[in-house]
């Protein structure tokens, strides 16, 4: 699974070891928000080659603050930064190449740069870099090297890194894996509030890997990262109550949880509780509601909707009965190897014309090619 980079800006620096007056004023300027000043004053340090008025500089372009917004100019001030050795502004030109903001997208002019700064011992730039390896981006494909970075930022209290490491140890990649050493990095992740590594600690708890298996255990993480918004954790928790585990079975708050996770788009929440809806279980019974929560999912690309979308259509519950669709849905379904699918795709199939078959057909693959948009 890809990782995301760390999408954040390093924000105004306001410390130096030997700053000149009018830097010193510059600085303070931007303390007080009074950007239009600190942009005058950065502007006439710049030119003369201040790296720190550089890397501010470059910050007023690009958030518009004192000036009119420009990414283009943005860029330049943190190459003239950056090239006198400031770690922020390779971090945020970095930035710039992996978002094609200011200049072309280029990720392995970001690799560059987030090199140079990680080796200045910037955790940001540490974690992103590793991103990169990870998803062969800019670089070869490494997962060693992704462990290697990862690592440093982690232990430099990266909660991001901290977390990613986690999930190099659970899947064995880049190291061998080691579920207690997962534990071990997720938990320093969790504590400090993230919601990705509190739902993947829950998962540890859930699967006894490196830990006993404690529902209880489990519930609390994947609650904890529920009540920061995280649609993992919502979905999780709703699972818990849907089944009872570390919890009294109770659909009402399954369902609670669920839709809280389906808003986000959290495909395999929008199909569980599609299936509530199927089932009448903490709601009342609804086909048709069932089905706009299978279509949302099936069209995300997510393969047990597609399935059930399919199964649906089949039976005419919630839709006008329709072969044609429901044979769609089941090939569609059918690409991921499940067994189901395959064999309703081909019972279907014995009871539509061979000219449905092959228009159908071909609408399957431009809909997976096109993501789903086009599924009609």
């Amino acid at each position: 699974m890809g990782r995301f980079l760390l999408v954040m800006l390093v924000t105004f620096i306001c410390n130096s070891v030997a700053l000149a007056d009018d830097i010193e004023d510059a600085l303070a300027a931007l303390n007080r928000k009074d950007y239009k000043k600190a942009f005058v004053m950065l502007l006439s340090a710049s030119q003369q080659g201040d790296a720190l008025a550089q890397f501010n500089l470059g910050l007023l372009y690009q958030k518009g603050h004192g000036t009119t917004q420009s990414n283009d100019d943005a860029a330049k001030w943190y190459r003239l930064a950056a090239l006198q050795g400031s770690n922020k502004a390779q971090y945020n030109l970095a930035l710039m190449y992996v978002n094609g903001h200011g200049v072309k997208q280029d990720y392995v002019e970001a690799a560059k740069w987030y090199r140079l700064g990680a080796l200045q011992g910037d955790s940001n730039a540490q974690f992103n870099l590793g991103v990169l390896y990870d998803n062969g981006q800019g670089v070869k494909q490494d997962y060693v090297e992704a462990v290697k970075w990862y690592r440093l930022a982690a232990k430099q209290s990266d909660v991001l890194a901290q977390n990613n490491l986690g999930l190099m140890y659970s899947k064995g990649r880049g190291a061998p894996q080691n579920y207690v050493e997962a534990v071990k990095w997720y938990r320093l992740a969790a504590n400090h509030g993230n919601s990705q590594a509190q739902v993947n600690l829950g998962l540890m708890y859930g699967n006894g890997q490196g830990v006993n298996q404690n529902y209880v255990e489990a519930v609390k993480w994947y609650r904890l990262a529920a009540k920061q918004g995280f649609a993992g954790g919502q979905y999780q928790l709703g699972l818990m109550y849907t089944i009872g585990h570390g919890v009294n079975q109770n659909y009402v708050e399954a369902v609670k949880w669920y839709r809280l996770s389906a808003k986000q788009g959290n495909t395999r929440a929008q199909q569980n509780l599609g299936l509530m809806y199927v089932n009448g279980q903490g709601v009342s019974q609804d086909d048709a509601e069932a089905v706009k929560l299978f279509r949302s999912s099936a069209q995300q690309g997510y393969d047990e909707a597609q399935y059930n979308l399919g199964f649906m259509y089949e039976n005419g519950r919630g839709v006008t009965k329709d072969m044609v669709r429901a044979y769609l849905w089941f090939s569609i379904a059918a690409v991921s190897g499940d067994i189901d699918a395959i064999k309703s795709r081909d019972n279907v199939e014995r009871k539509i014309s061979n000219k449905q078959i092959t228009d159908t057909q071909l609408i399957a693959r431009e809909c997976i090619a096109n993501k789903f948009n086009d599924c009609n």
